[in-house]
């Protein structure tokens, strides 16, 4: 029993040391389309994001470095569309734990800026409305190695907090987000 812990640690161990020194790549892409047929009407509405993330693992189980997000909604009501677009870019810190050769836990505390561009076509008017603020999120996920240092990164849910400040009278707007186990996030990562 004893040399199968000695084994055990030891290949954590040499798991988490396997890592320092490496740049972490990786990050999420979503789409989704929705269209209600309301008889008389029809309701079409389409989302996508890509959030890639770039880091640097300095220690066994530290990471530090850069994130960036793009997202593009559009909700088409017939005489009536609404479009927005928003960037995100930042820096993240995670703190990884192995629990085997396999399996890891991390954390990650993100903090940036964001801003949001928003167009409501009327008919053929539109009213533009632009603005800027801040993020900061904490989201815990579960690592799988499939291979070499290529994985799968599976949450579900997070704690965050944002403001946007929109210009040309506009409103100011802060949220906070605690969501865990409403939604599920898969994404992909590697060491190099």
């Amino acid at each position: 029993m004893k040399k199968f812990l000695v084994m055990a640690a030891l290949a954590i161990c040499s798991f988490a040391n396997a890592q320092k020194g490496t740049v972490l790549v990786g990050g999420n892409i979503s789409y989704s389309s929705e269209t209600r047929d309301y008889g008389n009407a029809e309701r079409k509405s389409n989302e996508f994001a890509f959030s890639p993330k770039v880091g640097y693992q300095f220690h066994e189980n530290w990471t530090v470095g850069g994130e960036f997000t793009v997202a593009s909604s559009k909700d088409d009501q017939g005489v009536n569309e609404y479009k927005t677009n928003t960037s995100r870019f930042g820096a993240f810190v995670r703190y990884t734990m192995p629990l085997s050769q396999t399996f890891s836990v991390f954390a990650d505390l993100g903090a940036g800026f964001q801003n949001q561009t928003e167009k409501d076509y009327i008919g053929s008017n539109y009213t533009k409305y632009k603005g800027d603020g801040m993020y900061i999120g904490v989201v815990p996920a579960l690592f799988i190695n499939m291979k070499k240092g290529f994985g799968l990164n599976f949450s579900i849910g997070g704690l965050g907090y944002e403001t946007l400040n929109y210009d040309n009278n506009g409103p100011d707007v802060s949220k906070f987000n605690f969501n865990f186990g409403k939604t599920a996030s898969i994404g992909i990562s590697k060491n190099f």
